[in-house]
Parts: structure tokens; C-alpha cells; sequence
């Protein structure tokens, strides 16, 4: 089963910027949908945005705009650049696999990586 190894997150003040990544342990399918999800405190986990491959990504409306999600095939690596960022962006993120844009998260949770929007 493949596992992803998120980067490592940290502080950020209201309107910056910061990029995530993470890893898979083994090549992926470009076939196969990844997608960055988050879970702030006291709330459920949820989807922040997906990608199957360039063209096809899906995003939360409250993010849309905002982040951007890319994909390195070759380094079986997803990216999350994360804009004009704000308190309620702080959560633990986490990468995930799935078949498509549209279904459910198949693997196992990593660690995650967090991400902290404060003055």
C-alpha cells in the first residue's frame, strides 16, 4: 500500500504563502487521483484540493484561487502552494490517493504536516 511522507509545514502570518509536498513511497499510476485534505481542530477531515493529472484538479471553494495544486510524476511527488493564506487555513494536512477526483481518500493517513496562519 502506498504511504506519502508529508513536508514539513510550520507558521505563517495572514496573506503569505507557503508550499507543500509530499511523497509517495512508490511510483504512482498518473492514472490515479492525489489529493490534499486538512483537519483543523474540533472539525473533520476534508478535502482541499485533487489532482488526476495537470489539467484535471478539483478544489474547495474556499481555497479556490488561493492554492494551487501541482504534480512531479517523475519524483512521485504532489505539490500544495498555498497563497494569500488565512487564519482559518490552519490545520493538519495530509496527503492521499484515490481513483478519481470525485471519490474517497483509499489509503492510509500519514503523519501529516502543520500548518499554522497567525500574526
Amino acid at each position: 500500500q502506498v504511504q506519502f511522507v508529508e513536508s514539513r509545514g510550520g507558521l505563517v502570518q495572514p496573506g503569505g504563502s507557503l508550499r507543500l509536498s509530499c511523497t509517495a513511497s512508490r511510483t504512482i499510476s498518473s492514472i490515479y487521483a492525489v489529493g490534499w485534505y486538512r483537519q483543523a481542530p474540533g472539525k473533520q477531515r476534508e478535502l482541499v484540493a485533487v489532482i488526476r493529472v495537470r489539467s484535471m484538479t478539483k478544489y474547495a471553494s474556499s481555497v479556490k484561487g488561493r492554492f494551487t495544486i501541482s504534480r512531479d510524476n517523475a519524483k512521485n511527488t504532489v505539490y500544495l502552494q498555498m497563497n494569500s493564506l488565512k487564519p482559518e487555513d490552519t490545520a493538519v494536512y495530509y496527503c492521499n490517493l484515490q481513483d478519481t477526483l470525485d471519490s474517497s481518500p483509499r489509503g492510509s493517513w500519514g503523519q501529516g504536516t502543520q500548518v499554522t496562519v497567525s500574526s
